[in-house]
């Protein structure tokens, strides 16, 4: 058996699916490691992961089909797909009755409107570098010097959230050691946080005729404190898989496993 693998290289983390190439199952193997500065490095190190899961050996993967910011750097890529379209591929595999997604990564959050097929109608993105996605949670998490893993369960403990009105990241930073300053508590500042950055997330969306049912992919997805002050806000549950977070990889698999058969099928009526 052969396969096919779909790579997002991002800003903060790197995902990699594999998926089987003549047949329509789902992941066999995930791999997810950090970025940093070597980009086709990171994505041979979540490949390697992706194939350890699925103990399938390196030579058996014959299609690569890469995006995320740095799908240009992926060099054994087979082809390279922009964001939207691989999100939006991905997240209608894994909630099928899709019509509105929020992905929000490190650096972007994009909301899109979608088709039954998954194909794209509308897209925003976010314009106000990282203050509507997860570095705005990392720098505010940093500042207090809490391990990211409990900023969720952490906010969700909170009386009295105190707003971080601050749209930059840095800037944030400030004000968070100001209301440390005042008194204020860390779960507070923590879903002030959330609260800040759902303000945000919910115009975003609304900018794509926002309507049920309605996702959430990205690596926020894994943070019960945002998915709970966004369903408050937007009046609405929130959609999510366990694998919400690789949905930027399994569309690029998924699309690249198109592509490889309609190149085969070129080939064999030629």
């Amino acid at each position: 058996m052969n396969f096919v693998a779909g790579i997002d290289v991002g800003s903060r983390m790197t995902k990699a699916v594999l998926l089987a190439a003549e047949e329509d199952g789902g992941i066999l193997g995930r791999g997810k490691v950090y970025t940093h500065f070597d980009l086709n490095g990171a994505a041979e190190r979540a490949l390697e992961a992706a194939l350890a899961e699925a103990d399938v050996a390196r030579d058996r993967v014959d299609y690569i089909a890469a995006t995320g910011y740095g799908r240009y750097q992926v060099g054994a890529r087979d082809i390279q797909i922009t964001e939207i379209t691989c999100h939006a591929r991905g997240a209608v595999e894994l909630i099928p009755d899709l019509v509105t997604l929020l992905d929000v990564g490190a650096q972007n959050a994009r909301a899109i409107r979608l088709l039954p097929n998954g194909r794209v109608v509308s897209f925003r993105m976010n314009d106000k570098c990282a203050s509507g996605a997860g570095r705005f949670i990392e720098r505010v998490a940093g500042a207090l010097e809490v391990d990211l893993g409990q900023v969720g369960p952490l906010a969700m403990t909170a009386t009295e959230p105190c707003p971080i009105s601050s749209i930059c990241a840095v800037l944030a930073e400030s004000e968070v050691i100001n209301h440390v300053t005042n008194g204020e508590t860390i779960p507070d500042i923590l879903q002030g946080t959330h609260e800040s950055i759902v303000d945000r997330l919910a115009s975003l969306v609304r900018q794509v005729n926002l309507e049920p049912p309605f996702g959430l992919t990205g690596g926020v997805a894994n943070n019960r404190a945002l998915v709970h002050a966004l369903e408050q806000r937007l009046e609405m549950p929130v959609r999510l898989h366990r694998d919400s977070e690789y949905a930027g990889a399994l569309g690029a698999a998924l699309l690249g496993r198109r592509r490889r058969r309609q190149l085969r099928t070129a080939s064999a009526v030629a």
